[in-house]
């Protein structure tokens, strides 16, 4: 029978624990005013009600009104426990005897329940519940040896604190349970807002951003057009949903384009890449996409912008470029040769009037050389001339140019001095274009030496990709403001220099996909550093 009146009272007292709680759960309303003394006072109520429902024996009524006391005490505080506390002793007292066990009871206790919370009050909210249960057990056992009830009963008095102790536990569960879906329900609306305010954002952007966006799965599929597309290419959204982006890719360009997103899928690392699409009319426009996987996904977003505008601008700018080189070219040409001209007129005229010599006919061959060394050099820079790509080795060809400039280099009182940093320079390229830019820069490191001197060639690597030609000489120098000029048409410290052959240096490096450096120091010496690619093995 006790047992049945225990389950009655645990399973009304979580009934009246739980229904306030629920109906809360279903208010969205302002916190309310004094919340902690209407939540005392309707935990007096449910104390009220434990205390009608107490179990009786020996004189004695037993209940769990206690439960709800060290409840609020321990979610409310001191005060509206103790007003908890008034509601349950209130009842006692009325319905039933032995006042002086109850009230002393109940005073014990409560000076003990407040003494804890203090203590206890920055700790959790189930340790804070486990020290106040604990503070009231030991009030317990000192009102009945105080009063020795049913001291003869231990076991009586260990089933009924085991009582109370399930109330509390019952209690504790179902509020922290409701307070834990609160917070996750309060949360999950929050991130609900916050992500309807993001998506709201992004459809904004994406409604009216001029780019194309479209989303890719890993058969190529799209899932998603932008409605830019209408704008940019003069598509319908029903015209393009359900279709594969090969319809609208140009075919040159379909095969790489599926090459990038395939190697995108299930990676981190996104890509950029040009493609032609079709517009609606019929005609292509250009566009710069830029693809990017969805991490943790096989979907790869592409946003594609309209860069045919820009096309046309570079090659504008391209054409007008040319013409600036061509009429640059054009203006260096018409005044070196313009020079031999004016003296091979002058000795026509003496050759009219029959006044010539031997000498005339030297100093006319001259200036005749002279206008065909120019537009040679001309000639080799602008006609495009077929290339025989064959491997050879850099150590070869400097070994081949030192050769051939030794007698020279013998004349004016030079000697080469070469290092080599490793047995083999393996390179693919022209031999004979690559002997000639040799050839000019190590000549003009010769006649910055008018009065001889060491020109040193070093010849090492530049990591596992590229070879490096270092000559250095120890003539004139070259002011440093002047450096970046070298290589420019017509531009040149030579008296009779055109400029065209450090130009064409340039060029047969950058043919070879290198690049060539210069440092100098007046009246010390020029260093040329020229970079190539190497054979990998």
């Amino acid at each position: 029978m006790i047992l049945f009146d225990f389950i009655v009272n645990i399973a009304i007292f979580s009934l009246l624990v739980s229904t306030p709680l629920v109906i809360r759960s279903f208010i969205h309303q302002k916190p309310i005013k004094y919340f902690s003394l209407w939540a005392s006072l309707y935990a007096g109520v449910v104390s009220v009600i434990l205390v009608i429902l107490s179990i009786k024996q020996q004189g004695y009524a037993y209940d769990i009104r206690y439960a709800p006391v060290i409840l609020v005490f321990a979610y409310f505080g001191p005060i509206p426990g103790v007003i908890t506390g008034l509601f349950s002793l209130l009842t006692r007292l009325v319905s039933g005897g032995n006042w002086a066990p109850a009230i002393m009871g109940w005073m014990i206790n409560m000076m003990i329940l407040c003494v804890v919370h203090k203590i206890m009050s920055h700790s959790s909210q189930f340790r804070k519940i486990g020290s106040l249960f604990m503070a009231y057990v030991a009030g317990y056992l000192v009102t009945i040896l105080s009063f020795h009830i049913l001291l003869t009963e231990p076991l009586f008095h260990m089933q009924y604190v085991l009582f109370v102790m399930l109330g509390v536990i019952l209690g504790g569960l179902l509020i922290e349970s409701n307070d834990r879906l609160l917070r996750i329900n309060k949360q999950n609306k929050y991130m609900e807002a916050t992500l309807e305010k993001s998506e709201s954002k992004y459809k904004l952007i994406a409604n009216h951003t001029s780019d194309l966006i479209i989303v890719m799965d890993q058969n190529h599929t799209v899932s998603y057009f932008s409605p830019s597309h209408e704008l940019v290419l003069g598509y319908e959204h029903h015209e393009l949903a359900g279709n594969l982006l090969c319809m609208l890719v140009h075919p040159k360009d379909l095969e790489i384009f599926h090459q990038t997103i395939s190697t995108m899928i299930g990676g981190q690392e996104g890509y950029s890449l040009e493609v032609r699409l079709k517009h609606k009319e019929g005609h292509w426009k250009e566009f710069e996409s830029r693809c990017q996987p969805v991490k943790g996904s096989h979907y790869v977003i592409v946003i594609s912008r309209d860069i045919s505008d820009r096309k046309k601008a570079e090659e504008i700018l391209l054409q007008s470029e040319k013409l600036s080189i061509v009429g640059e070219l054009a203006a260096g040409i018409a005044h070196e040769i313009r020079n031999p001209l004016t003296t091979i007129k002058g000795f026509l005229q003496v050759y009219k009037e029959g006044n010539y010599s031997r000498k005339h006919n030297e100093l006319l061959l001259s200036e005749l050389e002279r206008i065909e060394a120019i537009t040679s050099e001309f000639l080799s820079l602008a006609k495009p001339q077929l290339t025989q790509l064959t491997v050879t080795d850099l150590r070869e060809l400097v070994d081949y140019t030192t050769e051939i400039l030794s007698p020279e280099a013998l004349l004016k009182n030079i000697e080469f001095q070469l290092n080599y940093e490793a047995t083999h320079f393996p390179i693919t390229g022209e031999k004979n274009q690559l002997k000639q830019m040799l050839l000019n820069i190590i000549k003009n490191a010769m006649e910055s030496m008018p009065d001889g001197g060491e020109i040193q060639i070093c010849l090492r690597k530049d990591g596992e990709c590229h070879g490096v030609i270092a000559i250095q000489d120890h003539g004139c120098g070259i002011p440093e403001e002047l450096l970046p000029k070298l290589g420019e048409p017509f531009y040149s410290l030579k008296e009779k220099g055109t400029g065209l052959g450090l130009m064409i240096c340039k060029k047969i490096i950058k043919q070879h996909e290198g690049d060539i450096t210069y440092s100098s120091k007046m009246n010390e010496g020029t260093l040329v550093e020229i970079r190539l690619p190497l054979l990998q093995a």
